[in-house]
């Protein structure tokens, strides 16, 4: 058995229609996921990511049929699933624990699935072989699952979902239990054999460092409802909301009030007048918060001028983290790349900058853990 490439107009296509789902027995009743509507592209790599109780482990099991939405449909390839069980949905899932049998040997436990559908003897053995050579797992057929690494079961976990040729592939925080450096890996090998089968695949973390590097899309939730769904850098620099902004990655908030708004806004900030990038509810004179990610500022010392005084500097070896006292509030910037005979020391007066093509202006419709204003 191989898989083929998937033809330019591949199974796989996954709608979600206004999703919702209540737990009416809880008092108050909690609404977990709220009207949450999405197109998936057949092969494409959707994330769903979110602090906890955001809804996005509820929708992944909505998907997989192991909840019933309140309301609302999924589709698969344009047909409404809602009344099919988990096990003839054409879908395979990857979960946080692994869930292998922990009676059957690495092969029994890839086979599982193809056995209980009855498949044939010599297509089961060929397609437990293939899945051993692409996870690498070769030689460990035999073994039980407490014989493995984590990292091993990760990937006869991965390979019992893929010997299904599911139409999607549904990853619940599958490399959670794993250390840094091991989840590293598995996710460039996750991401590498989902491209080459040209699987469609709904992914579900809290682990931003995934997110960013392993979708096509990021969804980012927040209390049951979609905040933004857009690749990952448009996450990251052009943030839809200002929780989005806040929630991925550091940033800084500025207090501002745009004197002008066309094709960027006019703000005035650390004391200079500059144009920025803005979000299309932004106004002429109405508050809102200049964003600026910590490594899009820069430092200089100043001597006895500048803007500000640094307070504290970690340094990581790749990069320093300054935390810098100014008139506007305490921020937050990065330096990559640092020079170790020019490292500013705490207490050294420095001049800080905003690269004005890489801030953005928000709306002030949400609430920010820091904000910075100027007097």
């Amino acid at each position: 058995m191989t898989f083929a490439t998937p033809p330019a107009e591949a199974p796989g296509r996954l709608g979600l229609e206004r999703l919702t789902k209540t737990f009416p027995g809880r008092k108050p009743p909690v609404t977990a996921v709220d009207e949450v509507t999405l197109d998936v592209e057949p092969g494409e790599f959707i994330t769903l990511l979110g602090p906890s109780g955001c809804g996005k482990t509820t929708t992944l099991r909505i998907v997989a049929g192991l909840e019933r939405a309140t309301a609302g449909h999924v589709r698969l390839d344009g047909e409404i699933i809602d009344a099919r069980p988990p096990q003839r949905r054409p879908m395979a899932m990857v979960f946080q624990n692994y869930a292998l049998f922990p009676h059957l040997t690495v092969g029994e436990n890839i086979a599982y699935g193809l056995r209980v559908l009855r498949r044939d003897r010599q297509e089961t053995d060929s397609a437990v072989d293939f899945a051993l050579t692409g996870m690498n797992l070769v030689g460990l057929e035999s073994r039980s699952p407490h014989e493995l690494s984590g990292g091993q079961q990760q990937r006869v976990a991965l390979a019992r979902a893929l010997v299904m040729q599911p139409e999607v592939l549904l990853f619940d925080e599958p490399l959670s239990n794993l250390d840094a450096k091991l989840r590293g890996s598995m996710r460039a090998e996750i991401r590498r054999i989902q491209r080459r089968l040209g699987i469609t695949a709904l992914y579900v973390t809290h682990d931003q460092d995934e997110a960013m590097t392993m979708s096509d899309r990021i969804v980012v939730m927040n209390k049951g409802r979609i905040e933004q769904a857009a690749r990952p850098a448009d996450i990251y620099f052009r943030p839809a909301t200002v929780f989005v902004a806040d929630f991925v990655g550091r940033a800084n908030f500025l207090e501002v009030v745009p004197g002008r708004v066309d094709d960027g806004a006019a703000v005035t900030a650390l004391g200079r007048a500059m144009t920025v990038p803005a979000h299309p509810d932004v106004r002429v004179n109405v508050a809102a918060y200049l964003m600026a990610r910590p490594e899009t500022l820069s430092l200089a010392a100043a001597g006895e001028g500048g803007n500000g005084s640094v307070l504290r500097a970690t340094f990581h070896g790749h990069s320093v983290d300054y935390e810098v006292e100014t008139r506007a509030g305490t921020l937050a910037v990065t330096v990559p790349g640092p020079d170790p005979a020019r490292l500013l020391g705490e207490g050294t007066n420095v001049t800080v900058t905003i690269d004005p093509e890489r801030a953005y202006l928000l709306p002030r419709r949400d609430r920010v853990r820091a904000v910075n204003r100027e007097p």
